[in-house]
């Protein structure tokens, strides 16, 4: 009896794994199902299918049931579904209780190309995906299946399609194709992973790319990739277009870097940008930017032409709320030697955050200070400034080169001018000399203090025309002590001290004294009459030359003491200078008049010891940028001129009257009374002298000469007053 039992469980057995084999392996073809498959699937929506002969099969790994067909019929919304294969799985107990649960659906799809895709994309939501498959995409093919999950009432309660993309070409922007694309996708009713992309695009390289997409309420984009970037302007011309519209990338001519990117976004139900974050690490192997207009600084000798980035890691933050960008390694400019440099860029709302540290090797000139760095000796600029609107608040401008420095501190402009000022620090050497050591408080009242100033080009700084006003915001008592002051033509002017008041950014009062040295002095006074609205300055000077130095007009002019009074109105201004006691020596303008009258004694009088005068005196008045000289008058012992004229910025124009005094001084001698006629009274006393006129632009000035015999009343009546109150 034993031995029937064993054999017959032992049959048992072998029927159950024979079954289980058979089940697992061929599976046992049925059209029982045919109907109860078809029903249950059609039941989901838009779908329906068409089966012909079904097996019944196991799934040893989950000892799951389960019936499988190959090359349905599947029509999803009247699209035709490509399927190459499906897998029903049904619940065991189920089957006998008569009530088939189906578990699960897996389904999967003959390869799609894009074709198919394209007809089936007529059924996809929403339609701006639709859209983008049917205009966007040109090549691919897509391998997946899809796993359909049932509840109790076998509804629909989840999917889960996974596959590959291979060989995918899109077009990302206008004209610009991402081609070569692969990876896998794995995507359920709420995510979208994407793992392992690769795709290439002309000058873009996308690797090890993944992305996750979330859609429940709102969309939200999260994804990782890598990029290799060689763009070049020769053979990149579609992306030129694109970037045209962008500050900086505009002159791009080149563009080689390695970055590893993270980017993330939020959309709302209507698809709108709700939220963004985009982060990116990484190298610039190599930039240049070309500039059409190249940039130039008055600091800076050489115009730039050409900015090249190299070997320099950078950092990029960008969304809604802040944009960080921190790039630091190499710099060049015009291609020449590379400079280190850390730059940091924040942009927050309507707030910007710079700092710029870098090495500087080319020329840098700093006129007000005659301050000269020479080509390729290392320095160091810092700037740190941030900027909100029309303010920017410089809070450190420093440049440092050994043992040189220039520090500003805590500067504000507001719409380019003049706000407020911390410190202002300069330290400065000449031909291994120190030229410059003073400093710039800016408190209750503004204080310049140091013990050196070096002004050699200070006057050529004040004669050009400016009618920029960027100080009118200056409102303040200021007051300068400098005990060594470098004035043009090696003068030095010792113990400046400087009392004064600027209103508007300008001086309306100023009592200031200086010593030249061997009982020179320098006296300057202006004053501000609350009457008439006129500011009254008055200048003496105990040497000529350097106030002087920048006009041209009284080049050659030596020795003599100076006095100039000035009526500052509003708009004009009405002025008188008179020198006393000098001489004009290799006057370039005198000599050549000279000459061309044939005054040969005076003429090499003039190229060696000079001509000497008793005193010069000029009237003029200004207004806008027009300079009107009514009355230049020099009287000397050899040689006596009147002239008058004016100058703009593009033009001189001078006339006027040159006579010997010898010849002078005879007519006058027979004159009887002042104002009579002024004609010889003997014939064939010969020229009287020329009258001249000098015309033309800055530095091509023209001069011509007429002989005359007469002289005016006016030029001798000027002389006799002029020396009756000389004596």
């Amino acid at each position: 009896m034993k031995k029937i039992l064993y054999w017959f469980i032992f049959l048992l057995i072998l029927i159950i794994l024979s079954l289980a084999i058979i089940l697992a392996t061929v599976g046992i073809e049925t059209n029982r199902f045919n109907n109860l498959i078809s029903q249950k699937i059609n039941n989901i929506n838009n779908i329906n299918i068409s089966l012909s002969s079904i097996k019944f099969k196991l799934n040893i790994q989950s000892m799951s049931l389960f019936l499988e067909t190959s090359n349905p019929n599947i029509n999803y919304r009247k699209a035709l579904v490509p399927a190459k294969n499906v897998k029903v799985y049904i619940d065991i107990i189920s089957l006998i209780t008569s009530k088939p649960k189906i578990n699960k659906i897996n389904i999967t799809l003959n390869e799609l190309n894009v074709d198919k895709l394209k007809k089936l994309s007529s059924t996809f939501k929403p339609s701006n995906f639709t859209s983008f498959i049917n205009n966007k995409i040109k090549e691919g093919r897509i391998f997946t299946d899809v796993d359909i999950f049932f509840d109790d009432e076998n509804s629909v309660t989840n999917f889960i399609a996974r596959g590959s993309v291979s060989n995918l070409k899109a077009e990302i922007l206008h004209n610009i194709n991402l081609e070569k694309m692969r990876f896998d996708f794995f995507a359920d009713k709420s995510d979208v992973l994407i793992q392992n992309f690769f795709g290439k695009a002309e000058s873009l390289e996308i690797k090890d790319g993944d992305l996750k997409l979330n859609l429940n309420d709102e969309v939200n984009i999260e994804t990782n990739f890598q990029t290799k970037i060689y763009y070049t302007k020769s053979n990149s011309e579609k992306y030129i277009k694109l970037l045209k519209n962008y500050n900086l990338t505009q002159f791009l001519d080149s563009f080689e870097a390695e970055l590893d990117n993270y980017f993330i976004i939020k959309l709302d139900k209507t698809y709108k940008i709700k939220k963004y974050d985009y982060k990116n690490n990484g190298n610039i192997i190599n930039a240049t930017f070309s500039f059409k207009d190249p940039l130039q600084s008055i600091f800076i000798e050489e115009k730039i032409h050409q900015l090249s980035l190299n070997n320099s890691e950078i950092k990029t933050n960008l969304s809604k709320e802040i944009n960080n960008l921190k790039i630091s390694g190499n710099y060049a400019l015009n291609n020449k030697k590379l400079e280190k440099f850390d730059l940091e860029n924040n942009l927050k709302k309507n707030l910007l955050e710079f700092k710029l540290n870098a090495g500087f090797s080319d020329t840098i000139l700093v006129d007000l200070l005659n301050y000269r760095k020479r080509k390729n000796i290392p320095s160091n600029i810092y700037i740190n400034f941030n900027k909100q609107k029309k303010n920017i608040n410089f809070n450190e401008l420093k440049f440092s080169e050994k043992k040189n420095l220039i520090s500003i501190k805590g500067l504000k402009l507001n719409n380019n001018k003049f706000k407020n000022l911390e410190k202002i620090t300069v330290k400065t050497f000449k031909d291994g000399k120190k030229n410059n050591d003073f400093i710039i408080k800016y408190g209750n009242k503004i204080l310049i203090e140091g013990d050196k100033f070096d002004a050699l080009n200070l006057p050529k700084i004040l004669n050009k025309n400016t009618n920029k006003n960027n100080f009118s915001n200056i409102n303040k008592k200021i007051e300068i002590n400098l005990n060594n002051i470098n004035a043009p033509l090696s003068e030095k002017l010792k113990n400046f001290k400087l009392i004064g008041e600027l209103k508007g950014g300008k001086f309306t009062k100023i009592s200031s004294k200086g010593e030249f040295g061997e009982n020179n002095f320098l006296d300057i006074t202006m004053k501000d009459s609350e009457k008439d609205k006129k500011k009254y300055l008055e200048i003496y000077s105990d040497l000529t030359k350097p106030l002087l130095t920048e006009f041209s007009f009284f080049k050659g002019l030596t020795g003599g003491k100076l006095l100039y009074t000035s009526v500052i109105d509003v708009n004009s201004s009405s002025s008188k200078l008179k020198i006393e006691n000098f001489k004009v020596v290799n006057a370039p303008g005198m000599v050549k008049i000279l000459s061309l009258a044939d005054l040969g004694g005076l003429a090499d009088l003039a190229e060696g010891e000079g001509i000497s005068f008793e005193i010069l005196e000029i009237g003029m008045e200004k207004k806008g940028d027009i300079l009107k000289l009514n009355e230049i008058l020099a009287i000397g012992p050899s040689i006596s001129v009147l002239m008058e004229g004016y100058q703009d910025s593009k033009t001189t124009s001078i006339r006027g009257t040159l006579v010997p005094a010898k010849t002078l001084n005879k007519m006058i001698s027979k004159i009887p009374l002042i104002g009579d006629i002024v004609i010889p009274k003997e014939v064939g006393e010969g020229l009287f002298g020329i009258s001249f006129k000098m015309k033309g632009p800055p530095g091509k000035v023209k001069t011509t000469i007429n002989p005359i015999r007469t002289i005016t009343p006016r030029f001798i009546q000027k002389i006799i007053d002029k020396k009756k109150n000389t004596k």
